[in-house]
């Protein structure tokens, strides 16, 4: 992968409140000089200053020694917080010569050359990824989650690959992110063993979140290895591994699906499982998923009735104008179906939002026969006599959807 061209553009992936830009930002004298001050806060405003300087465009080639001597190795955590955005912004290449500047407008490569002073960074980089405290190993494997340098990551991932097998999870879940960011990037040269790096890890893992970490992992990078994982796993069930795994297994499932066709039965099992997931995202991701790769009548019917408890069972009007858009959608392929869970459906009525009651009308009349207008009708006089009694704004446009 080619180096950076462009520091700030590669790099920056933050904000900073603009206090310190109030009367003109300092100059790179007054900034040095302040970063050599024994008292913390003025270090920070001098590298807070520093780095909305270089957001700006300036150099400033003086800052990074400073920033080496007098601000690595604090144990302030805020101080330690921006020294991470600082590595973000701050140019880690030696300029190009002319000579190779012509040679890359001649479109030649030019291979890029680390500045020395980054040797100093990546050691205290690793200071960090050593250091007792699990909270500064923590933040420093997901700062590095942002570093694209094969150069700099290179001699940390010693460090990364033992952070896997630390007590604490935060450091684990982290470590797991930045082992996953290392191989998309450079791979075969830095960690080539990555995949089954994680698969040895997902298999003792128990956090619930290192665990999808390390499935994200094989998910992108190996899908032979993710699917080893859930197959040993399929017949205990998904769903206590935690919400955000069970939505990596449902992209999954669709990605796999949509390249080849003949793989649905093998994932059949599991979106039936998470159907009756207590995680109101994943049973509607699973119930649009089935729908989407099985026109067969027990999978509609089954993610009809998870859509129509999802609408009556959250509060939250987004989700059920969504939950009833799905409906809608179902209603033009699978009518019969949506005609059976009518009665359900229009418990939503008694919603205070007029958008929603609308939305359940529209459903409503497009599914009404002979066999349940009887039904309908005495639901709609029922929900038009609370209208009438009530004076809202709510009661006043459902009367008028209800006469209509």
């Amino acid at each position: 992968m080619a180096a950076p061209t462009n520091s700030i553009e590669s790099y920056c992936t933050f904000t900073l409140a603009s206090d310190v830009t109030a009367g003109g930002l300092p100059s790179e004298q007054d900034i040095a000089k302040d970063l050599e001050s024994s008292d913390s806060n003025v270090k920070k405003h001098a590298l807070k200053a520093a780095i909305m300087a270089m957001l700006g465009g300036e150099p400033m080639p003086r800052i990074l020694m400073q920033v080496i001597r007098f601000c690595i190795n604090s144990d302030d955590k805020q101080l330690k917080k921006l020294c991470m955005l600082y590595w973000e912004v701050v140019p880690k290449y030696q300029p190009l010569t002319s000579e190779e500047l012509l040679a890359q407008a001649s479109g030649h490569q030019v291979p890029r050359k680390l500045l020395p002073e980054m040797i100093l960074v990546c050691n205290a980089l690793m200071n960090d990824l050593n250091h007792p405290n699990e909270y500064v190993r923590g933040s420093m494997l997901r700062f590095l989650c942002k570093v694209k340098d094969e150069e700099i990551l290179g001699p940390l991932i010693p460090s990364i690959k033992a952070c896997l097998t630390h007590r604490h999870s935060y450091v684990r879940k982290n470590a797991a992110l930045a082992v996953f960011h290392a191989h998309r990037l450079h791979g075969e040269h830095l960690i080539p063993d990555g995949p089954e790096l994680m698969s040895q890890f997902i298999a003792a893992e128990t956090d619930m979140a290192a665990r999808r970490n390390a499935f994200l992992m094989l998910f992108n990078e190996n899908e032979q290895l993710a699917f080893e994982f859930l197959g040993q796993h399929m017949q205990d069930g998904i769903s206590k591994f935690g919400d955000g795994f069970s939505l990596l297994v449902l992209e999954l499932t669709r990605r796999v699906c949509r390249k080849d066709p003949l793989q649905k039965s093998r994932f059949v099992r599991v979106l039936f499982s998470l159907l009756s997931s207590n995680s109101a995202a994943v049973s509607y991701e699973a119930a649009w998923t089935l729908v989407s790769l099985s026109s067969a009548p027990t999978a509609v019917r089954a993610a009809a009735v998870t859509y129509t408890n999802l609408l009556n069972g959250q509060n939250d009007n987004n989700i059920q104008l969504i939950v009833l858009e799905r409906l809608e959608g179902l209603q033009k392929k699978h009518h019969k179906i949506v005609q059976e869970l009518l009665m359900d459906i229009m418990r939503a009525l008694s919603s205070p939002n007029p958008d929603i009651c609308q939305k359940v009308l529209q459903i409503t009349m497009e599914a009404v026969t002979a066999r349940n207008v009887h039904a309908v009708v005495t639901t709609l006089k029922r929900e038009l006599q609370k209208a009438l009694a009530e004076e809202s704004e709510k009661s006043t446009a459902v009367r008028h959807m209800l006469v209509e």
